[in-house]
Protein backbone atom coordinates (compact mmCIF):
# COMPACT_ATOMS: atom_id res chain seq x y z
CA UNK A 1 0.00 0.00 0.00
CA UNK A 2 3.04 2.65 0.82
CA UNK A 3 4.73 1.39 -2.28
CA UNK A 4 1.12 2.18 -4.09
CA UNK A 5 0.67 6.03 -2.08
CA UNK A 6 4.35 6.80 -3.44
CA UNK A 7 4.16 5.27 -6.73
CA UNK A 8 0.86 7.84 -7.26
CA UNK A 9 2.73 11.00 -5.77
CA UNK A 10 5.49 10.72 -7.77
CA UNK A 11 3.22 10.28 -10.88
CA UNK A 12 1.30 12.95 -9.82
CA UNK A 13 4.50 15.38 -8.87
CA UNK A 14 5.67 14.67 -12.56
CA UNK A 15 2.47 15.30 -14.25
CA UNK A 16 2.17 18.41 -12.09
CA UNK A 17 5.32 19.66 -13.41
CA UNK A 18 4.95 18.70 -16.91
CA UNK A 19 1.53 20.68 -16.99
CA UNK A 20 3.08 23.87 -15.75
CA UNK A 21 6.27 23.62 -17.72
CA UNK A 22 3.45 23.25 -21.43
CA UNK A 23 0.90 25.86 -19.92
CA UNK A 24 2.92 28.53 -18.20
CA UNK A 25 6.74 27.74 -18.67
CA UNK A 26 7.50 27.00 -14.68
CA UNK A 27 11.95 27.22 -14.72
CA UNK A 28 12.62 29.29 -11.81
CA UNK A 29 16.03 31.48 -12.96
CA UNK A 30 18.22 32.50 -10.32
CA UNK A 31 21.18 34.59 -11.96
CA UNK A 32 23.27 35.10 -8.68
CA UNK A 33 24.34 38.25 -7.21
CA UNK A 34 25.81 39.58 -4.12
CA UNK A 35 28.79 41.42 -2.21
CA UNK A 36 32.23 40.22 -2.18
CA UNK A 37 34.28 42.64 0.06
CA UNK A 38 38.08 42.39 -0.78
CA UNK A 39 40.42 40.82 1.66
CA UNK A 40 42.32 42.50 3.51
CA UNK A 41 46.05 40.53 2.81
CA UNK A 42 49.67 40.48 2.51
CA UNK A 43 49.99 40.77 -1.53
CA UNK A 44 52.51 38.46 -2.95
CA UNK A 45 55.11 40.43 -5.09
CA UNK A 46 53.85 38.46 -8.38
CA UNK A 47 52.63 39.31 -11.91
CA UNK A 48 49.26 37.00 -12.16
CA UNK A 49 47.51 36.20 -15.61
CA UNK A 50 43.90 35.21 -14.46
CA UNK A 51 42.46 32.78 -17.47
CA UNK A 52 38.80 32.49 -16.93
CA UNK A 53 37.71 30.10 -19.93
CA UNK A 54 34.41 31.11 -21.55
CA UNK A 55 32.51 27.79 -19.60
CA UNK A 56 33.72 28.94 -16.44
CA UNK A 57 32.53 32.79 -17.07
CA UNK A 58 29.55 31.85 -17.90
CA UNK A 59 28.73 29.19 -16.08
CA UNK A 60 24.89 28.21 -16.23
CA UNK A 61 23.63 24.96 -14.11
CA UNK A 62 19.96 23.44 -15.46
CA UNK A 63 18.17 21.05 -13.37
CA UNK A 64 17.77 17.96 -15.70
CA UNK A 65 16.16 15.28 -12.75
CA UNK A 66 12.38 15.51 -13.94
CA UNK A 67 11.87 14.71 -10.10
CA UNK A 68 13.01 18.01 -9.34
CA UNK A 69 11.41 21.58 -9.85
CA UNK A 70 13.06 23.06 -12.94
CA UNK A 71 16.11 25.57 -12.12
CA UNK A 72 18.21 27.37 -14.34
CA UNK A 73 21.09 28.95 -12.01
CA UNK A 74 23.57 31.30 -13.86
CA UNK A 75 26.42 31.90 -11.71
CA UNK A 76 29.23 32.87 -14.34
CA UNK A 77 29.50 36.28 -13.25
CA UNK A 78 29.25 35.95 -9.91
CA UNK A 79 32.31 33.54 -9.66
CA UNK A 80 34.51 35.71 -11.84
CA UNK A 81 33.43 38.76 -9.54
CA UNK A 82 34.43 36.73 -6.41
CA UNK A 83 37.44 35.49 -8.16
CA UNK A 84 38.58 38.64 -9.33
CA UNK A 85 38.40 40.60 -5.98
CA UNK A 86 40.15 37.87 -4.62
CA UNK A 87 42.96 37.47 -6.73
CA UNK A 88 43.61 40.81 -6.73
CA UNK A 89 44.15 40.99 -3.41
CA UNK A 90 46.18 38.20 -3.18
CA UNK A 91 49.00 39.30 -5.70
CA UNK A 92 50.84 43.04 -6.40
CA UNK A 93 49.46 42.79 -10.07
CA UNK A 94 46.70 40.74 -11.54
CA UNK A 95 46.15 40.62 -15.59
CA UNK A 96 43.17 38.99 -17.08
CA UNK A 97 44.10 36.70 -20.48
CA UNK A 98 41.77 34.90 -22.77
CA UNK A 99 44.28 32.00 -22.54
CA UNK A 100 47.30 30.64 -21.70
CA UNK A 101 50.12 32.44 -23.74
CA UNK A 102 53.52 31.33 -22.92
CA UNK A 103 56.59 34.10 -22.69
CA UNK A 104 59.84 34.13 -21.88
CA UNK A 105 60.08 37.77 -21.19
CA UNK A 106 59.54 38.77 -17.49
CA UNK A 107 55.87 40.16 -18.05
CA UNK A 108 53.94 37.41 -16.43
CA UNK A 109 55.09 35.18 -13.07
CA UNK A 110 52.10 33.01 -13.57
CA UNK A 111 48.73 31.63 -14.73
CA UNK A 112 45.83 31.28 -12.60
CA UNK A 113 43.21 28.95 -14.26
CA UNK A 114 40.40 28.49 -12.52
CA UNK A 115 37.51 25.40 -13.92
CA UNK A 116 34.03 24.33 -12.28
CA UNK A 117 33.87 20.40 -11.76
CA UNK A 118 30.82 20.29 -9.76
CA UNK A 119 27.70 22.26 -8.70
CA UNK A 120 24.80 20.86 -6.21
CA UNK A 121 22.38 22.15 -3.80
CA UNK A 122 19.74 20.93 -2.10
CA UNK A 123 16.19 22.19 -1.75
CA UNK A 124 14.07 22.77 1.51
CA UNK A 125 11.53 19.88 0.54
CA UNK A 126 14.74 17.74 0.51
CA UNK A 127 16.71 18.44 3.50
CA UNK A 128 13.94 18.83 5.85
CA UNK A 129 14.79 21.71 7.80
CA UNK A 130 14.01 24.39 5.42
CA UNK A 131 17.22 25.21 4.37
CA UNK A 132 18.80 25.59 1.03
CA UNK A 133 22.81 23.84 0.71
CA UNK A 134 24.67 24.77 -2.26
CA UNK A 135 28.08 22.54 -2.95
CA UNK A 136 30.93 23.65 -5.50
CA UNK A 137 34.15 21.78 -6.82
CA UNK A 138 36.78 24.03 -8.29
CA UNK A 139 39.84 22.80 -10.67
CA UNK A 140 42.18 25.38 -9.92
CA UNK A 141 45.05 25.21 -11.92
CA UNK A 142 48.45 27.30 -12.15
CA UNK A 143 51.43 27.44 -14.42
CA UNK A 144 54.46 29.02 -14.65
CA UNK A 145 55.41 31.80 -17.46
CA UNK A 146 56.70 29.12 -19.85
CA UNK A 147 52.81 27.54 -19.68
CA UNK A 148 54.68 24.07 -17.57
CA UNK A 149 52.16 23.55 -14.62
CA UNK A 150 53.27 24.27 -11.26
CA UNK A 151 50.25 22.68 -8.96
CA UNK A 152 46.45 22.05 -9.81
CA UNK A 153 44.32 21.38 -7.06
CA UNK A 154 40.51 20.70 -5.94
CA UNK A 155 39.18 23.21 -3.68
CA UNK A 156 35.02 23.22 -2.44
CA UNK A 157 32.98 25.50 -1.30
CA UNK A 158 29.54 24.67 0.62
CA UNK A 159 26.82 27.47 1.63
CA UNK A 160 23.82 26.91 3.56
CA UNK A 161 21.04 29.42 3.92
CA UNK A 162 17.46 29.12 6.19
CA UNK A 163 14.38 30.09 4.50
CA UNK A 164 13.14 31.89 6.92
CA UNK A 165 15.44 34.68 6.34
CA UNK A 166 14.30 35.36 2.64
CA UNK A 167 10.87 36.46 1.02
CA UNK A 168 11.57 33.72 -1.64
CA UNK A 169 13.14 30.26 -2.14
CA UNK A 170 15.41 32.86 -4.87
CA UNK A 171 16.39 35.33 -2.81
CA UNK A 172 17.59 32.39 -0.46
CA UNK A 173 19.37 29.70 -2.73
CA UNK A 174 21.11 32.83 -3.87
CA UNK A 175 22.04 33.65 -0.86
CA UNK A 176 23.45 30.41 -0.21
CA UNK A 177 25.75 30.71 -3.32
CA UNK A 178 26.76 33.64 -2.14
CA UNK A 179 27.70 32.16 1.04
CA UNK A 180 29.74 29.33 -0.89
CA UNK A 181 31.48 31.50 -3.03
CA UNK A 182 33.15 33.81 -0.40
CA UNK A 183 33.90 30.56 1.41
CA UNK A 184 36.08 29.31 -1.59
CA UNK A 185 37.28 32.49 -1.54
CA UNK A 186 38.61 32.16 2.02
CA UNK A 187 39.71 28.70 1.08
CA UNK A 188 42.33 29.99 -2.09
CA UNK A 189 43.50 32.84 0.56
CA UNK A 190 44.14 30.07 2.93
CA UNK A 191 45.48 27.56 1.27
CA UNK A 192 47.07 29.11 -1.57
CA UNK A 193 50.36 29.68 -0.18
CA UNK A 194 50.41 26.24 1.60
CA UNK A 195 50.36 24.18 -1.32
CA UNK A 196 53.45 21.88 -1.57
CA UNK A 197 54.44 22.73 -5.48
CA UNK A 198 53.30 26.51 -4.74
CA UNK A 199 55.71 26.76 -1.65
CA UNK A 200 58.61 25.42 -3.45
CA UNK A 201 58.18 27.44 -6.60
CA UNK A 202 57.89 30.68 -4.27
CA UNK A 203 61.00 29.12 -1.99
CA UNK A 204 63.02 28.65 -5.30
CA UNK A 205 61.96 32.49 -7.04
CA UNK A 206 63.17 33.96 -3.95
CA UNK A 207 66.66 32.23 -3.87
CA UNK A 208 66.54 33.26 -7.54
CA UNK A 209 66.10 36.86 -6.60
CA UNK A 210 68.28 36.76 -3.77
CA UNK A 211 71.19 35.18 -6.21
CA UNK A 212 70.29 38.17 -8.68
CA UNK A 213 70.47 40.80 -6.07
CA UNK A 214 73.57 39.29 -4.41
CA UNK A 215 75.21 38.75 -7.70
CA UNK A 216 74.44 42.09 -10.24
CA UNK A 217 75.70 41.60 -13.51
CA UNK A 218 79.05 43.88 -14.36
CA UNK A 219 80.17 45.18 -17.83
CA UNK A 220 83.48 44.40 -18.04
CA UNK A 221 85.59 47.24 -19.98
CA UNK A 222 88.79 46.07 -21.27
CA UNK A 223 92.20 48.58 -20.81
CA UNK A 224 92.64 50.43 -24.38
CA UNK A 225 96.38 51.54 -24.42
CA UNK A 226 97.08 55.33 -24.40
CA UNK A 227 98.18 56.58 -28.31
CA UNK A 228 101.76 57.24 -28.40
Amino acid sequence: MKLYEATVKKLARIILLLTCAILFGCTTKVVVKGYFPTPVVNPLPLTVAVVYHPDFANYNYIEKDEEREEKEISMGKAQVELFSTVLESMFEQVIYSKEVVPTNDDSIDMFFYPMIEEFQYNMPVETKINMFEVWIKYHLKVLDAQGNVIADWIQTAYGKTPTAMFKSQEKALNEAMIVALRDVGAGIILRFNHIPEIKQWLKQREQMSAFRISNPKTTIVAAVPPAN
